[in-house]
């Protein structure tokens, strides 16, 4: 379906239907939304559990992921991760939910709230693309399980441009060989702290965390790669949080 045919029958359909789902394609590079919502009430999860997530879903977009800090700090956050199968299902995501009448009447009272009973104060947005060394999500096993969010800011872009042809060489398989779990990485296009790139990891237990990054730090692999010249002087600050997904997180 072209362009022009799309917009012509979603024009026809009106907001009776959300129009036919994105491409899933495995062939694909993933792109990445995160959110970062600063909670007032738990409208919010309840907005996206019945309303926003399963209209995601009847457009292709799968394996949203809904995060709480661990350590429930102050002001509570809520993550909310969106893996997009093309940057036009990023681009036209609102114009289907508006086109989605399930959507429209499941989000109703939300959308309605007063500015007193708002569910969040506001949310940070950033846009990724995925790495080539690693370019769709991997989901992990439905089980109990942390997760650990990174974000490492360069001086410049060339240094993260060069971090992230560090990962996608050989520090990815160093990752995979030592425990160190991923579910995705991504080169921030749009958000805060540019230039930077952002990836999650999954981890059964604290525990099994902090083992696996002690066998990373040890790694005979990670030690020669990381001492090689190309690579030096490409992360200049970690940002870290540990994450726990909510009842109903697809992640």
């Amino acid at each position: 379906m072209n362009r022009r045919t799309f917009v012509s029958s979603t024009l026809m359909a009106g907001t009776a239907a959300v129009a036919e789902p994105f491409s899933t394609s495995a062939d694909t590079t993933s792109y990445f939304e995160l959110r970062v919502y600063e909670l007032k009430g738990n409208a919010q999860e309840n907005y996206l559990k019945s309303a926003l997530v399963p209209a995601l879903n009847r457009q292709g977009i799968k394996n949203v992921g809904v995060f709480r800090e661990l350590g429930k700090g102050e002001p509570p956050l809520l993550y909310v991760l969106i893996p997009y199968p093309s940057i036009n299902a990023f681009a036209e995501v609102n114009s289907r939910l508006s086109q989605d009448s399930e959507y429209q009447k499941a989000s109703e009272s939300y959308r309605n709230l007063l500015p007193d009973r708002a569910s969040y104060a506001r949310y940070k947005s950033s846009f990724m693309q995925a790495f080539s060394g690693f370019p769709q999500l991997a989901v992990p096993k439905n089980e109990s399980r942390i997760f650990e969010l990174r974000t490492y800011e360069g001086f410049s872009e060339d240094a993260v441009r060069r971090k992230i042809a560090m990962f996608n060489d050989a520090e990815i398989q160093v990752f995979n060989k030592v425990g160190l779990t991923p579910v995705f990485f991504g080169e921030v296009k749009i958000g805060d702290s540019l230039p930077c790139l952002t990836y999650l990891l999954t981890f059964p237990s604290m525990e099994v965390r902090d083992a696996n990054w002690k066998k990373f730090g040890n790694d005979a692999d990670w030690k020669r790669i990381s001492g090689l010249p190309e690579y030096a002087n490409t992360v200049s600050r970690i940002q870290r949080v540990f994450l726990e997904p909510v009842a109903f997180s697809q992640i």
